[in-house]
Protein backbone atom coordinates (compact mmCIF):
# COMPACT_ATOMS: atom_id res chain seq x y z
CA UNK A 1 0.00 0.00 0.00
CA UNK A 2 0.68 3.34 -0.52
CA UNK A 3 1.99 5.47 2.70
CA UNK A 4 -0.60 8.21 1.66
CA UNK A 5 -3.22 7.38 4.10
CA UNK A 6 -3.28 3.47 2.93
CA UNK A 7 -5.97 4.04 -0.03
CA UNK A 8 -4.11 3.53 -2.94
CA UNK A 9 -2.62 0.08 -3.99
CA UNK A 10 1.37 0.46 -4.33
CA UNK A 11 1.16 0.28 -8.04
CA UNK A 12 -1.30 -0.60 -10.78
CA UNK A 13 -0.60 -3.01 -13.13
CA UNK A 14 1.52 -2.30 -16.10
CA UNK A 15 -0.78 -0.72 -18.96
CA UNK A 16 -3.87 -0.70 -16.68
CA UNK A 17 -4.52 3.06 -17.14
CA UNK A 18 -3.94 3.35 -20.78
CA UNK A 19 -5.99 0.14 -21.21
CA UNK A 20 -8.98 2.44 -18.72
CA UNK A 21 -8.23 5.28 -21.40
CA UNK A 22 -8.77 3.42 -24.39
CA UNK A 23 -11.92 1.41 -23.18
CA UNK A 24 -13.97 4.33 -21.96
CA UNK A 25 -13.36 6.41 -25.08
CA UNK A 26 -14.14 3.35 -27.61
CA UNK A 27 -17.27 2.42 -25.14
CA UNK A 28 -18.91 5.61 -24.55
CA UNK A 29 -18.57 6.52 -28.43
CA UNK A 30 -20.09 3.71 -29.14
CA UNK A 31 -23.15 4.41 -27.22
CA UNK A 32 -23.35 7.35 -28.79
CA UNK A 33 -23.33 6.67 -32.20
CA UNK A 34 -25.73 4.18 -31.82
CA UNK A 35 -28.88 4.59 -29.33
CA UNK A 36 -26.60 7.45 -26.97
CA UNK A 37 -27.20 10.54 -29.51
CA UNK A 38 -31.30 10.57 -30.67
CA UNK A 39 -32.27 9.79 -26.80
CA UNK A 40 -29.63 13.18 -26.13
CA UNK A 41 -31.30 15.12 -29.01
CA UNK A 42 -34.76 14.23 -27.92
CA UNK A 43 -34.61 15.17 -24.18
CA UNK A 44 -32.34 18.60 -24.93
CA UNK A 45 -35.39 19.65 -27.27
CA UNK A 46 -37.96 18.92 -24.30
CA UNK A 47 -35.59 20.60 -21.83
CA UNK A 48 -35.59 23.44 -23.76
CA UNK A 49 -39.32 23.82 -25.61
CA UNK A 50 -40.65 22.30 -22.12
CA UNK A 51 -44.30 22.91 -23.77
CA UNK A 52 -44.45 20.26 -26.26
CA UNK A 53 -44.83 16.83 -25.36
CA UNK A 54 -42.26 13.85 -25.39
CA UNK A 55 -44.45 12.61 -28.60
CA UNK A 56 -44.47 16.09 -29.88
CA UNK A 57 -40.92 16.80 -29.47
CA UNK A 58 -40.00 13.34 -31.22
CA UNK A 59 -42.30 14.12 -34.54
CA UNK A 60 -40.89 17.51 -34.39
CA UNK A 61 -37.15 16.63 -34.65
CA UNK A 62 -38.39 14.39 -37.17
CA UNK A 63 -40.25 16.55 -39.71
CA UNK A 64 -37.68 19.13 -38.97
CA UNK A 65 -34.48 17.65 -40.26
CA UNK A 66 -35.62 13.61 -40.69
CA UNK A 67 -34.19 10.90 -39.21
CA UNK A 68 -30.47 12.67 -39.66
CA UNK A 69 -31.88 15.17 -36.83
CA UNK A 70 -31.34 12.85 -34.20
CA UNK A 71 -28.15 12.59 -34.43
CA UNK A 72 -27.41 16.49 -34.77
CA UNK A 73 -24.31 18.01 -33.60
CA UNK A 74 -22.66 14.05 -33.49
CA UNK A 75 -19.07 15.96 -34.43
CA UNK A 76 -18.96 17.80 -31.05
CA UNK A 77 -20.58 14.87 -29.65
CA UNK A 78 -18.09 12.37 -30.36
CA UNK A 79 -15.42 14.70 -29.91
CA UNK A 80 -16.75 14.88 -26.41
CA UNK A 81 -17.81 10.94 -25.91
CA UNK A 82 -14.56 9.89 -26.44
CA UNK A 83 -12.57 12.47 -24.12
CA UNK A 84 -15.70 12.14 -21.30
CA UNK A 85 -15.90 8.26 -21.66
CA UNK A 86 -11.89 7.95 -21.43
CA UNK A 87 -11.91 10.24 -18.57
CA UNK A 88 -14.42 8.59 -16.58
CA UNK A 89 -13.58 5.31 -16.91
CA UNK A 90 -10.01 5.87 -15.76
CA UNK A 91 -11.24 8.46 -12.51
CA UNK A 92 -13.83 5.72 -11.75
CA UNK A 93 -11.94 2.96 -12.23
CA UNK A 94 -8.77 3.58 -9.87
CA UNK A 95 -10.97 5.56 -6.98
CA UNK A 96 -12.74 2.41 -6.77
CA UNK A 97 -9.85 0.32 -6.94
CA UNK A 98 -8.74 3.10 -4.17
CA UNK A 99 -11.91 2.30 -2.11
CA UNK A 100 -11.99 -1.22 -2.45
CA UNK A 101 -8.66 -1.64 -0.94
CA UNK A 102 -8.71 0.31 2.33
CA UNK A 103 -11.96 -2.24 2.50
CA UNK A 104 -14.91 0.12 1.65
CA UNK A 105 -18.23 -1.81 0.76
CA UNK A 106 -18.66 -2.10 -3.11
CA UNK A 107 -21.96 -0.31 -3.02
CA UNK A 108 -20.10 2.88 -1.53
CA UNK A 109 -17.03 2.85 -3.86
CA UNK A 110 -19.73 2.20 -6.75
CA UNK A 111 -21.10 5.69 -5.19
CA UNK A 112 -17.84 7.95 -4.61
CA UNK A 113 -15.91 6.54 -7.98
CA UNK A 114 -18.81 7.61 -9.89
CA UNK A 115 -19.00 10.88 -8.24
CA UNK A 116 -15.50 11.58 -8.67
CA UNK A 117 -15.27 10.11 -12.42
CA UNK A 118 -18.34 12.24 -13.13
CA UNK A 119 -16.79 15.56 -11.59
CA UNK A 120 -13.65 14.82 -13.58
CA UNK A 121 -15.84 14.75 -16.98
CA UNK A 122 -16.85 18.62 -16.62
CA UNK A 123 -13.67 20.13 -17.86
CA UNK A 124 -14.40 18.43 -21.38
CA UNK A 125 -18.00 17.98 -21.72
CA UNK A 126 -18.78 21.87 -21.07
CA UNK A 127 -17.69 22.95 -24.39
CA UNK A 128 -18.97 19.90 -26.63
CA UNK A 129 -22.63 19.87 -24.44
CA UNK A 130 -23.17 23.80 -25.43
CA UNK A 131 -22.22 23.05 -29.09
CA UNK A 132 -24.95 19.91 -28.97
CA UNK A 133 -27.42 22.41 -27.35
CA UNK A 134 -26.62 24.90 -29.75
CA UNK A 135 -27.72 22.94 -32.64
CA UNK A 136 -30.09 21.27 -31.07
CA UNK A 137 -32.18 24.51 -29.94
CA UNK A 138 -30.71 27.52 -31.72
CA UNK A 139 -33.04 26.91 -35.21
CA UNK A 140 -31.85 25.81 -39.43
CA UNK A 141 -29.59 28.65 -39.25
CA UNK A 142 -27.52 27.60 -36.10
CA UNK A 143 -24.27 25.21 -36.87
CA UNK A 144 -21.56 23.65 -34.93
CA UNK A 145 -18.93 26.22 -36.58
CA UNK A 146 -21.10 29.06 -36.08
CA UNK A 147 -22.27 28.17 -32.56
CA UNK A 148 -18.65 27.89 -31.58
CA UNK A 149 -17.16 31.29 -33.65
CA UNK A 150 -19.83 33.28 -31.70
CA UNK A 151 -18.53 32.03 -28.39
CA UNK A 152 -15.29 32.61 -28.64
CA UNK A 153 -15.84 36.24 -30.67
CA UNK A 154 -18.05 37.20 -27.61
CA UNK A 155 -16.71 35.53 -24.34
CA UNK A 156 -13.29 33.72 -25.13
CA UNK A 157 -13.09 30.01 -23.51
CA UNK A 158 -15.49 30.96 -20.79
CA UNK A 159 -18.22 31.33 -23.72
CA UNK A 160 -18.25 27.30 -23.85
CA UNK A 161 -19.38 26.61 -20.02
CA UNK A 162 -22.25 28.58 -19.68
CA UNK A 163 -24.01 25.97 -16.95
CA UNK A 164 -20.87 24.49 -15.89
CA UNK A 165 -22.16 24.74 -12.17
CA UNK A 166 -25.22 22.34 -13.47
CA UNK A 167 -22.76 19.81 -15.48
CA UNK A 168 -21.04 19.67 -12.67
CA UNK A 169 -23.58 18.78 -10.12
CA UNK A 170 -25.76 16.39 -13.33
CA UNK A 171 -22.27 14.32 -13.78
CA UNK A 172 -21.22 14.11 -10.10
CA UNK A 173 -24.76 12.63 -9.42
CA UNK A 174 -25.42 10.68 -12.53
CA UNK A 175 -22.13 8.12 -12.39
CA UNK A 176 -22.67 8.13 -8.64
CA UNK A 177 -26.06 7.01 -9.07
CA UNK A 178 -25.64 4.76 -12.16
CA UNK A 179 -22.51 2.78 -10.67
CA UNK A 180 -23.67 2.66 -7.04
CA UNK A 181 -27.06 1.81 -7.94
CA UNK A 182 -25.89 -0.94 -10.48
CA UNK A 183 -23.35 -2.21 -7.78
CA UNK A 184 -26.49 -2.44 -5.22
CA UNK A 185 -28.92 -4.41 -7.89
CA UNK A 186 -25.56 -6.72 -8.40
CA UNK A 187 -25.58 -7.16 -4.47
CA UNK A 188 -29.65 -7.69 -4.58
CA UNK A 189 -29.22 -10.13 -7.51
CA UNK A 190 -27.09 -12.00 -6.37
CA UNK A 191 -28.58 -12.89 -3.21
CA UNK A 192 -31.84 -13.34 -4.65
CA UNK A 193 -30.90 -15.67 -7.43
CA UNK A 194 -28.31 -17.42 -6.03
CA UNK A 195 -27.99 -17.19 -2.70
CA UNK A 196 -23.85 -16.26 -2.69
CA UNK A 197 -23.12 -13.03 -2.40
CA UNK A 198 -20.23 -13.65 -4.15
CA UNK A 199 -21.88 -15.62 -7.03
CA UNK A 200 -20.98 -14.82 -10.44
CA UNK A 201 -23.95 -13.03 -12.35
CA UNK A 202 -25.10 -14.03 -15.84
CA UNK A 203 -25.00 -11.93 -18.63
CA UNK A 204 -28.71 -11.35 -18.73
CA UNK A 205 -28.65 -10.50 -14.76
CA UNK A 206 -25.33 -8.05 -15.73
CA UNK A 207 -27.72 -5.86 -18.15
CA UNK A 208 -30.42 -5.97 -16.09
CA UNK A 209 -29.08 -4.77 -13.13
CA UNK A 210 -27.32 -2.59 -15.50
CA UNK A 211 -30.46 -0.57 -16.88
CA UNK A 212 -32.59 -0.76 -13.41
CA UNK A 213 -29.55 1.45 -12.12
CA UNK A 214 -30.31 3.23 -14.89
CA UNK A 215 -33.32 4.54 -14.32
CA UNK A 216 -32.94 4.54 -10.92
CA UNK A 217 -30.31 7.36 -11.14
CA UNK A 218 -33.05 9.43 -13.15
CA UNK A 219 -34.03 11.45 -10.27
CA UNK A 220 -31.48 14.29 -10.53
CA UNK A 221 -32.88 15.22 -13.65
CA UNK A 222 -33.58 18.69 -12.53
CA UNK A 223 -29.89 19.41 -12.37
CA UNK A 224 -30.06 18.58 -17.01
CA UNK A 225 -33.50 20.75 -17.04
CA UNK A 226 -31.10 23.53 -15.68
CA UNK A 227 -27.88 22.89 -17.72
CA UNK A 228 -30.22 23.04 -20.90
CA UNK A 229 -31.71 26.16 -20.10
CA UNK A 230 -29.13 27.42 -19.43
CA UNK A 231 -26.49 26.88 -22.32
CA UNK A 232 -29.52 27.51 -24.55
CA UNK A 233 -29.98 31.06 -23.15
CA UNK A 234 -26.41 31.19 -23.61
CA UNK A 235 -26.69 30.77 -27.61
CA UNK A 236 -29.94 32.75 -27.92
CA UNK A 237 -28.60 35.64 -26.69
CA UNK A 238 -30.70 35.76 -23.33
CA UNK A 239 -29.69 37.10 -20.07
CA UNK A 240 -28.09 35.18 -18.14
CA UNK A 241 -29.77 32.81 -15.49
CA UNK A 242 -27.75 30.78 -12.32
CA UNK A 243 -29.14 26.53 -12.06
CA UNK A 244 -31.18 28.37 -8.96
CA UNK A 245 -32.83 30.85 -10.71
CA UNK A 246 -33.60 27.94 -13.47
CA UNK A 247 -34.87 26.06 -11.27
CA UNK A 248 -37.42 28.68 -9.85
CA UNK A 249 -38.58 29.89 -12.70
CA UNK A 250 -39.16 26.48 -14.13
CA UNK A 251 -41.45 25.83 -11.28
CA UNK A 252 -43.18 28.76 -10.79
CA UNK A 253 -44.32 28.11 -14.78
CA UNK A 254 -44.69 24.33 -14.71
CA UNK A 255 -44.45 22.84 -11.21
CA UNK A 256 -42.62 19.94 -10.05
CA UNK A 257 -43.02 18.63 -14.12
CA UNK A 258 -41.32 21.24 -15.37
CA UNK A 259 -37.83 20.26 -13.82
CA UNK A 260 -38.35 16.53 -15.28
CA UNK A 261 -39.66 17.56 -18.47
CA UNK A 262 -37.35 15.06 -21.02
CA UNK A 263 -37.16 12.51 -18.19
CA UNK A 264 -38.49 9.74 -20.08
CA UNK A 265 -36.08 9.92 -22.99
CA UNK A 266 -33.39 10.49 -20.69
CA UNK A 267 -34.46 7.64 -19.09
CA UNK A 268 -33.59 5.60 -22.35
CA UNK A 269 -30.23 7.48 -22.61
CA UNK A 270 -29.32 6.36 -18.90
CA UNK A 271 -29.67 3.27 -19.20
CA UNK A 272 -27.89 2.92 -22.57
CA UNK A 273 -24.93 4.89 -21.19
CA UNK A 274 -25.17 2.57 -18.20
CA UNK A 275 -25.00 -0.66 -19.63
CA UNK A 276 -21.93 0.56 -21.98
CA UNK A 277 -19.98 2.74 -18.83
CA UNK A 278 -20.78 0.24 -16.07
CA UNK A 279 -22.00 -3.03 -16.78
CA UNK A 280 -19.93 -2.90 -20.22
CA UNK A 281 -16.57 -1.74 -18.04
CA UNK A 282 -17.31 -4.13 -15.23
CA UNK A 283 -17.37 -7.01 -17.93
CA UNK A 284 -14.36 -5.72 -19.71
CA UNK A 285 -12.58 -5.91 -16.70
CA UNK A 286 -13.22 -9.43 -15.58
CA UNK A 287 -12.02 -10.66 -18.81
CA UNK A 288 -8.90 -8.52 -18.75
CA UNK A 289 -7.94 -10.18 -15.18
CA UNK A 290 -9.08 -13.41 -15.69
Amino acid sequence: RNKLFGLMPAAAPAGKGWRDLRNGAVLQCTEAITLGMPFEVWKTRMGRFRDETTLQALRNIYTADGLGGFWKGWAPKMVESASKGAVLLYAKETIKDGCSSAGMGATAAGFLAGAGGGVCQTVVMGPCTFLVTAVVTGGQGTSVSTAATKAWREKGLMGFYPGGVAIAFRQASNWASRQGFTDAVRGRMRILCHNDPTAKLSLGQEALSGMIGGMLSCWNHPFEVARIEIQARAVAGESYMSMLQVFRSVYAQYGIAGLFKGVIPRMGLNIWQTLFMVTGASLIKERLLK
